[in-house]
């Protein structure tokens, strides 16, 4: 029978107990679906990874999708600050050179660090709304600061909005593909330098900066 998604946390935790309970929920959460899947990660394997009684996980998560929504929720949260941290104004092309080279590296060590858990939540599971929400906002936040700074630093550039997306979504998805099934024979340091030279070449900069 086809899962129908009802996401979303039936309980908001406002004690110090109820958030260490929730974070032991959703750190079981994350290895169980790492280690058998998304289907097969189910309610009964995380309460008992976390140590709580299924009765305590529902009062908190209605489902799985539920839980689904929470982790991902939980580490675009972790990675986002990371992110625009370093898209913050670039005003020269050096600048923004500079950052791009910045952002493939992070993206890079950002889906190494759990490449099994990105596997399952972007590939195999089937997402509820809530979960596609989320990382469409993602996306969005960090298109809108890169777009700052091709602004600033490209004021030439016919459509700096369109260039950032293209440039979040190519990141992410070459990032995903590299650190799961690699890319020709390149390693990571390679990797990270032909994607930013890639990028730099998109936007119209020196190929030749010291950046890449």
């Amino acid at each position: 029978m086809k899962r129908v998604p009802r996401a979303g946390v039936r309980r908001r935790p406002s004690q110090r107990r109820s958030q260490v309970t929730v974070t032991a929920i959703l750190d079981a959460a994350a290895r169980v679906f790492e280690e058998r899947g998304f289907e097969a990660g189910t309610t009964n394997h995380v309460a008992e990874r976390a140590g709580v009684s299924i009765g305590s996980l529902y009062e908190y998560f209605p489902n799985t999708d539920a839980m689904v929504v929470a982790v991902v929720e939980r580490e675009l949260e972790r990675d986002g600050s990371k992110l625009l941290a370093i898209l913050k104004l670039a005003r020269t092309e050096r600048e923004l050179a500079a950052q791009l080279r910045a952002f493939v590296e992070t993206v890079v060590e950002l889906h190494a660090k759990s490449p099994a858990l990105h596997r399952i939540l972007i590939d195999q599971a089937e997402h509820p709304p809530a979960a596609h929400a989320c990382v469409l906002r993602f996306e969005e936040s960090l298109a809108h600061a890169l777009a700052e700074s091709l602004r600033s630093a490209r004021p030439r550039l016919r459509d700096p909005d369109t260039t950032a997306h293209l440039i979040v979504q190519t990141t992410e998805s070459l990032a995903h593909r590299f650190v799961l099934r690699g890319i020709h024979d390149l390693g990571r340091a390679d990797f990270v330098r032909e994607l930013t030279r890639l990028l730099i070449g998109y936007v119209g900069g020196d190929r030749d900066r010291r950046a890449c």
